[in-house]
């Protein structure tokens, strides 16, 4: 199956093309001129030069392709630089929706999030905004949302490498994070760490499988640890014993409205807001329907930390 991947040089689009030529498919990826060499396994994909705006590039991407994978998305975002969860996460999302119809390409598998929602905030206002204008497109779709994602980040962005270099490296305690000036609770939201390679092979396996159409499916990984499991996990990876305080969240907010605009900042006050939200989930519905058996969220698959522990 020739597939058009849209956001296959970042950190969970190099593991879906590993996953895609796995199963003997053929990736077909946008690739913005100047990002040729983060494409893993070039030599076996077709690459089509342009950006998300460039309606010209899209259809390029998508002629005589059998399937669709839009899986752009932001962290944060920068409108100075006119890099905005609006023009990623919604308008390219619905771009690409406009294109498959034209183009006749029926079967359509979007990366959304967990906890997205239309009064959230705009990176879940602008994933959940996607998602409805492709369940409105008439296209065979699928939804995916998965919680945090964890493995090897090949150079790229990853949840457990950032709070490693941000919250566990440094020689300062580790911040359980709270709401309100009493730590009741501080480091007690839970998230679903989900592995990659997991989140890959559920993407290319919907698009071998009918009774994924349209359907949304969240992917959480076996277990929903909290906050302060997640460093202490993360910070035996890397070989660490970590103190960690408990530290109202308010500080670093105050700080990020101010500094958040700055990309060598390293949190943003949305980030903040939707951490002290949780982010978990039961992913067994995807994994029984894909056959796929969760890895767990322990040390041994996070050495990739700490490469010199």
């Amino acid at each position: 199956m020739k597939v058009a991947l849209f956001g296959g040089t970042g950190f969970v689009g190099s593991y879906l093309v590993d996953a895609l030529l796995a199963h003997g498919h053929a990736p077909r990826l946008l690739v913005r001129p100047g990002s040729e060499s983060k494409v893993v396994q070039p030599e076996r994909c077709e690459i089509v030069p342009g950006d998300i705006d460039d309606r010209g590039a899209i259809a390029r991407c998508l002629a005589g392709a059998e399937a669709v994978i839009y899986n752009i998305g932001l962290l944060r975002e920068f409108p100075d630089q006119g890099v905005t969860w609006e023009k990623m996460h919604y308008q390219g999302a619905a771009r690409v929706v406009d294109a498959a119809v034209a183009a006749g390409v029926q079967r359509f598998v979007l990366m959304s999030a967990n906890g997205v929602k239309p009064d959230g905030t705009g990176y879940q206002s602008t994933k959940f905004r996607a998602e409805q204008y492709l369940a409105a497109s008439g296209l065979d779709w699928t939804v995916f949302r998965p919680s945090v994602v964890f493995g090897d980040p090949r150079g790229r962005m990853e949840f457990c490498s950032m709070l490693y270099e941000q919250m566990l490296k440094p020689p300062i305690p580790a911040p359980l994070f709270h709401a309100g000036l009493w730590p009741a609770g501080a480091g007690r939201f839970r998230m679903s760490p989900v592995a990659v390679e997991d989140v890959a092979e559920a993407f290319v396996r919907a698009l071998e499988t009918p009774a994924s159409v349209r359907r949304v499916f969240p992917l959480g990984g076996p277990e929903a640890p909290e906050w302060r499991e997640i460093l202490r996990v993360i910070a035996a990876a890397a070989g660490k014993r970590k103190l960690m305080v408990p530290a109202p969240v308010a500080v670093p907010r105050a700080a990020a409205a101010l500094l958040d605009r700055f990309a060598w900042f390293p949190v943003t006050r949305a980030q903040l807001d939707m951490l002290l939200e949780g982010n978990a989930c039961d992913g067994s519905e995807a994994w029984s329907m894909f056959g796929i058996q969760p890895r767990r969220f322990e040390p041994a698959a996070l050495a990739y930390v700490n490469p010199s522990a």
